[in-house]
């Protein structure tokens, strides 16, 4: 699928014989940006989905820090930081440990804006509808985790799965807790919003305001009732064991971080098109970068780079761009940018288009 500048509807039901034949079709109508099917299809040239005749899709996995709770892209290196650590969290803590996922079928590439996908293409799997993917995506979320049921086996070294998850984010939840008592009012906020996402995701009731989660915050400076719930005995807290359960299930340490926030619509749809390996991300300049698998840790000896190793444009040339938009910032190679309305940057033609396509800056 090829969409083209202007808005113009996207080209779809194309089919190549050759990579020669691609690369000559898009150097003749250069798109704003290219995508290709995960699907497997008989006859992939039919305009018709029906005449297509399904064979079978990989397993597409998309993570967007926009889509974390209390994330927001114009902190540009921030938040693709974060959602750095959950594509690795979503591999190395569920795919290959849960489900037994092979790296040799893996493919991993920055999706040139937001975030990461992991292109999963285990035939074993293709033959998976809609509903048996949703399946894949509820366990990895924690959707129906029941704290208290797993808790028993809070003292288990062997502990897999959700039950480890559930032991090492009650430590995690505590200082969390631990800085809001303390006044950090930015984890307040991070932590309240991933609270309510998680109580509407599962439609639930439960208390979710600040002030409920600064109550148990408070609760837990007696160091006898805070030794109780770190060996797992939130009754302790009494009419907020509850809340710190949920807390415990929506904080980023063990929803996001080890569940990763994956695009639900991407992974159960058997007919995805996704973005084309190489090709430009439209809304930003940014190339689809394809990297290994080793890179995708942060903490590890080579991690990859976004705000580097995916700048396709130019480095050279000087433009002038106006900033349009309040407190955005970015950074190309080793030079970060962070600006406010009316502010005049000096950039080259890589960081000036990044600018303008975000809808950050302007030509002047």
């Amino acid at each position: 699928m090829f969409i083209p500048f202007g808005g113009g509807l996207p080209l779809r039901h194309k089919s190549f014989m050759s990579m020669d034949s691609v690369k000559s079709f898009v150097s003749e109508r250069i798109p704003h940006s290219c995508f290709y099917s995960t699907a497997y299809w008989e006859r992939p040239h039919e305009a018709k989905m029906n005449d297509k005749i399904w064979r079978g899709a990989d397993l597409i996995f998309d993570l967007d820090g926009d889509h974390l709770p209390g994330v927001t892209d114009k902190d540009f290196p921030a938040m693709l930081s974060v959602i750095q650590e959950q594509a690795w969290s979503l591999w190395n803590d569920f795919l290959e440990p849960d489900f037994g996922f092979k790296k040799e079928h893996l493919q991993v590439t920055f999706s040139g804006h937001r975030g990461f996908h992991l292109h999963y293409r285990d035939p074993t799997y293709h033959h998976l509808n809609s509903d048996a993917r949703r399946e894949l995506v509820s366990h990895i979320r924690g959707e129906g985790v029941d704290v208290s049921t797993l808790m028993p086996r809070y003292d288990d070294p062997d502990a897999k799965g959700w039950a480890k998850r559930i032991k090492n984010g009650v430590h995690g939840i505590v200082e969390k807790l631990d800085s809001i008592h303390a006044g950090d009012k930015a984890e307040l906020k991070s932590l309240t919003a991933a609270l309510k996402d998680m109580l509407v995701r599962e439609s639930r009731k439960g208390l979710r305001g600040p002030a409920s989660v600064e109550k148990v915050a408070g609760l837990l400076q007696d160091s006898g009732r805070r030794k109780r719930v770190l060996d797992g005995r939130f009754a302790s807290l009494g009419d907020s064991a509850m809340l710190f359960q949920n807390l415990i299930k929506a904080d980023s340490s063990v929803i996001l971080g080890n569940a990763g926030e994956t695009d639900e619509v991407v992974t159960i749809d058997v007919r995805r098109q996704i973005r084309w390996p190489s090709s430009l991300h439209g809304k930003c300049g940014m190339r689809v970068t394809e990297f290994p698998l080793s890179r995708l840790d942060p903490d590890g000896s080579n991690p990859f780079d976004c705000l580097s190793e995916g700048i396709a444009l130019s480095r050279e040339g000087s433009h002038k761009i106006e900033m349009i938009v309040d407190d955005a910032i970015t950074r190309f190679d080793d030079r970060v940018i962070d600006a406010s309305t009316g502010d005049i940057i000096d950039i080259h033609t890589a960081g000036a288009t990044f600018l303008v396509l975000k809808g950050w800056g302007r030509l002047v």
